[in-house]
């Protein structure tokens, strides 16, 4: 048994396992949810500055909460999940805005014709897919030149233990080899939180810690990730739960609580890359 502090990330899988959709790899905006939806969202709204004026693509969108964000300031936005009912909620959810459009396929590749786009969001995506460099290659593909890709991924350094979602985490340095290879300009910064929100996280390590001890030989790194889907969503939902009520600064977390550091990287929660095409 296991527990992880994860963003509320949103997936486009190849499906080698069987996942439910509306899982602790979704958005959920319950109360006890509402720090991971805080972190999830700073990208977008730090995204804002980049998209004004421009036609950009988010991938990994599931409902559109925060690609409808960034419509708001685009000349066209294209979300795109592997999951067509998915796609179907958000284009009725989201019908009233009409530079705002979905499109559904597993990715890579990425369903957008080349040099389409002026700028590629992918926020807690990368480490759910196998091909993350052909990944990469893709969003060059689809950017305009001087275009830019916006990507944010958990930091595993600050990981606790096996997440089943997600396929590969990456430190800042794999990261930056990798996208280097691929795009000539890149910066890496950390998502860090204040004391508030750091305090929220120690909590949650001090209540992941005590359900590794039902696991001492570590199995849960050894078993396929699809033995641990319903595991991990039931405890993530009890631990969110029990940490609102211990803690009282749960429901007054922001984006306003985050921010993005280029100091003491690998003490921060996730990484944010901007790199340019």
């Amino acid at each position: 048994m296991f527990i992880f502090v994860c963003p509320c990330a949103t997936v486009i899988l190849k499906r080698f396992n069987p996942i439910n959709m509306f899982d602790r790899e979704r958005p959920s905006f319950e109360d006890s949810n509402n720090v991971t939806v805080q972190r999830c969202f700073f990208a977008y709204e730090f995204a804002r500055e980049y998209v004004k004026g421009k036609h950009t693509a988010d991938i990994g969108c599931a409902d559109g909460y925060g690609t409808q964000y960034l419509a708001d300031y685009t000349l066209s936005t294209v979300g795109v999940d592997y999951s067509e009912a998915t796609i179907a909620i958000a284009r009725e959810k989201h019908k009233a805005k009409h530079n705002l459009s979905f499109k559904s396929g597993s990715v890579p590749p990425i369903p957008l014709e080349s040099e389409s786009v002026e700028v590629v969001t992918a926020f807690q995506f990368i480490e759910h897919i196998q091909d993350r460099v052909g990944f990469m290659k893709e969003v060059y593909r689809v950017l305009k030149p001087g275009g830019v890709f916006l990507c944010t991924t958990p930091n595993i350094k600050m990981s606790i233990a096996r997440n089943p979602f997600h396929v590969h985490e990456y430190t800042f340095d794999e990261m930056r080899k990798e996208i280097t290879a691929v795009f000539k300009q890149a910066a890496l910064n950390g998502l860090q939180g204040n004391e508030k929100v750091n305090k929220y996280y120690e909590e949650n390590a001090r209540w992941a810690k005590k359900i590794l001890r039902l696991d001492p030989l570590g199995l849960h790194k050894m078993v396929p990730s699809s033995w641990l889907v319903k595991p991990y969503n039931f405890l993530t939902t009890l631990m969110r739960k029990d940490l609102k009520v211990q803690n009282n600064d749960t429901l007054q977390i922001s984006t306003a609580d985050f921010y993005l550091t280029s100091e003491k990287l690998d003490f921060t929660w996730d990484i944010y890359l901007i790199a340019t095409k």
